[in-house]
């Protein structure tokens, strides 16, 4: 297997990963970044962005990635394909494996690897990706002001969410599919007394329809049940906040997570247990998953990996 040596290896793109990559160009690191399956992480598939500072007008968020990509080619970041399929990092220099094909050592490693928001794996959830569908409501509840909206979700998250967009929106719907919630008692109070919001229990979303959008939902209640009845609800956005998977399996093994997958870091630092090895954005924030909280977090991983190389005198 091909093997390569670098002073600074980046897992994943998106803002955590190319900033951490500008900043390590900058420090003269020669940072090697892979952007992983998906180049440009989950904004590629947002609909334009207007919180991120300096775009008053709002910005494509695929335009916005490569913009920052191209920021950190400027400055020697040697962006590559590829898809970390293993790692070892029982031992320094860490051993990542690109694309099972070949392998890479490095004397430190930012993991930027991002979160996957889980689906429902209904076909329309596809087709309308970006056009009424989202799994971030602070990212995308600005568009739906005074519309009709639907959160599917019974936990915490999807109250919060709900809450979020009740504050924007004409009506928020909550479909859940048990019979109660499983937020806590102080959210599922003030989603059940909030006068813009109403909870459809024991339902299924089981198709989305519109023209050139979302234009309402196919619901099921009481789902496989005798008494089972199919409507439809005419909404404007359709807001999934069943949970995001981390993708960090192939760490999990050398760096501490929580019970869902979050890479756990040291107090209010990038550093996971193994020193040199940093976690930035989405992968190691299980509470904001914000484009400017994990563009933060890749420039605080950068400067840790610089502070650690030149502590070991390899800069």
């Amino acid at each position: 297997m091909e093997k390569e040596r670098v002073k600074c290896l980046i897992i994943g793109s998106g803002p955590a990963g190319y900033t951490a990559a500008i900043y390590a160009g900058r420090a003269n690191l020669s940072p090697v970044l892979y952007e992983g399956l998906q180049p440009g992480g989950q904004l590629t598939i947002t609909t334009d962005i207007e919180n991120f500072p300096g775009y008053p007008e709002g910005i494509n968020g695929t335009e916005m990635m490569e913009d920052l990509r191209k920021q950190a080619e400027k400055f020697g970041a040697d962006v590559r394909s590829g898809i970390a399929t293993a790692a070892d990092l029982s031992k320094s220099p860490y051993t990542i494996t690109i694309d099972e094909e070949k392998q890479i050592e490095t004397e430190a490693l930012i993991i930027s690897t991002g979160a996957t928001a889980k689906y429902l794996g209904l076909d329309d959830e596809k087709k309308y990706a970006g056009m009424g569908v989202s799994a971030c409501a602070t990212c995308d509840g600005f568009f739906y002001r005074k519309k009709v909206v639907a959160v599917v979700g019974g936990g915490d998250t999807a109250c919060e969410e709900a809450i979020y967009l009740a504050g924007l929106a004409k009506k928020v719907y909550i479909v859940v599919r048990k019979s109660y919630l499983r937020a806590s008692k102080i959210m599922q109070d003030r989603v059940l007394t909030h006068p813009k919001i109403e909870v459809l229990f024991e339902t299924n979303a089981v198709g989305l329809f519109g023209e050139n959008g979302v234009e309402g939902v196919n619901l099921v209640k009481r789902k496989g049940e005798s008494d089972e009845e199919n409507y439809s609800l005419p909404i404007d956005g359709f807001f999934l906040a069943i949970g995001h998977k981390p993708n960090s399996d192939i760490f999990k093994p050398y760096v501490e997570t929580d019970e869902t997958g979050y890479i756990i870091t040291e107090g209010n630092s990038p550093r996971t247990r193994v020193p040199g090895v940093f976690a930035a954005g989405d992968v190691a924030d299980p509470h904001y998953r914000q484009a400017i909280t994990a563009a933060g977090s890749g420039c605080k991983a950068a400067i840790e990996a610089e502070r650690y190389l030149s502590a070991k005198g390899l800069i």
